[in-house]
């Protein structure tokens, strides 16, 4: 229903077309509208293409469209002049795939086409579920950059006329992370990338936030603490929490360290069980802060143990260490929305544990509705990959203060 929504609103509101043709120049794009409509983790992956953008035209008027549940995230971006939302999952019911699709163009063409933009970028690869090449289409910009439907077979499936949406189109179906896959396309329209690092964009009560509440728990400059993310949104991505309470007991016993529980609304059951059945020293922030509350709290953090979710890319955002506890099986397709390959932790020192081998009747990767492949990661080996990067911080730490 999507994909023929899309086709028939490329018959009867067709944009310029010969655009297509013709190459983006860099020097004449004075304004820039950025589409990212999807999850925590995409959001910060997205930080280096920002910054590399703003530097290749630093005298553009940059807009990022993003969706509510973010906004807190990238409020203080430097490197766009304005933060637009647009809520793209308000419609539920019948037909709400083409009633969401025509909502996205109407916001598109009473929102964001009176703005003029030279240039619209949707740097999602994979299938587009919140119908950002829509709202690029009808925001009419002159030039509309996004990946093909080439990109991954999912998006074949899901959006098989999403490249007449644009006019200008990436073949590329090559795994690789996220952070490369937003970063080409910048290289695509002929710019320079300096550096790569993710970025968080914090204010002061941000940072005097995760002081004040760590200090109200007891947990002092100095001491160890380590960050649990026991959540996820699919369930098939969620380590059981009796894992995590066995690793968060041990973690207390064998480095007295200071635990804390991150996690978003919606997951504060998960938050009261950790806390609950691990023993003292628990800061339990699951469903209470702000995303940027919870990054000042993840840059006090030595390290993080959790699934593939939003948090893990928040701490390593912020810098922390981290441990990932992966459904995906070791050898599965690369392409996937749950691989390494592309949502690995970007540009920190990490370990990833994936199960051997997906479980049956899963082949190239999970498609339980429970937590199902990931089960078959122990607590055992989660131990042993926090002790290696516990040893190399102990280490660091060390060299650091002798000046080496």
């Amino acid at each position: 229903m999507l994909g023929w929504s899309v086709k028939l609103y490329a018959c009867f509101f067709p944009c310029d077309a010969n655009m297509k043709d013709s190459s983006i120049e860099l020097s004449k794009i004075k304004s820039v509208l950025v589409i990212r409509l999807d999850e925590i983790g995409d959001v910060v992956m997205t930080t280096p293409f920002l910054r590399e953008l703003k530097r290749n035209l630093p005298n553009s008027h940059i807009t990022l469209l993003v969706s509510p549940h973010v906004y807190n995230l990238v409020e203080f971006c430097p490197y766009v002049n304005e933060v637009q939302v647009y809520d793209g999952h308000l419609i539920k019911g019948r037909l709400k795939k083409a009633r969401r699709c025509w909502n996205a163009f109407k916001f598109g063409r009473q929102q964001l086409r009176k703005r003029k933009f030279d240039l619209a970028v949707f740097p999602r690869w994979d299938a587009d579920y919140y119908h950002g090449a829509v709202l690029a289409y009808s925001s009419k910009a002159c030039w509309r950059i996004g990946y093909s439907k080439n990109s991954t077979p999912k998006k074949r499936i899901f959006n098989p006329h999403i490249d007449r949406l644009f006019t200008h189109v990436i073949n590329d179906d090559t795994a690789k992370h996220e952070v490369e896959h937003n970063l080409d396309i910048l290289r695509c329209l002929g710019g320079v990338i300096q550096e790569e690092h993710l970025e968080l964009w914090l204010s002061p009560d941000d940072e005097a936030f995760a002081e004040q509440l760590l200090n109200s728990h007891g947990v002092k400059r100095g001491d160890l603490l380590i960050a649990l993310g026991p959540a996820a949104r699919a369930s098939k991505r969620r380590w059981p929490l009796a894992n995590f309470v066995q690793l968060g007991c041990w973690l207390q016993r064998q480095y007295h360290a200071c635990l804390v529980v991150v996690g978003g609304g919606g997951e504060e059951s998960i938050g009261r069980e950790l806390e609950r059945k691990v023993d003292s020293y628990v800061v339990n922030t699951v469903g209470r802060t702000t995303l940027r509350q919870t990054c000042a709290i993840l840059k006090r953090c030595d390290l993080f143990i959790g699934n593939d979710a939003g948090p893990m890319h928040l701490a390593a955002a912020a810098n922390t260490p981290v441990v990932e506890i992966s459904c995906h099986p070791q050898f599965g397709w690369p392409v996937h929305a749950n691989s390494p390959i592309r949502f690995q932790p970007w540009g920190v020192c990490h370990a990833i544990l994936q199960p051997e081998k997906a479980l049956k009747p899963c082949t190239q990767a999970c498609t339980a509705l429970y937590p199902h492949c990931i089960v078959a990661v122990t607590v055992d080996q989660v131990k042993k990959a926090s002790m290696t990067l516990l040893s190399a911080i102990e280490k660091s730490a060390h060299f650091q203060h002798r000046g080496m």
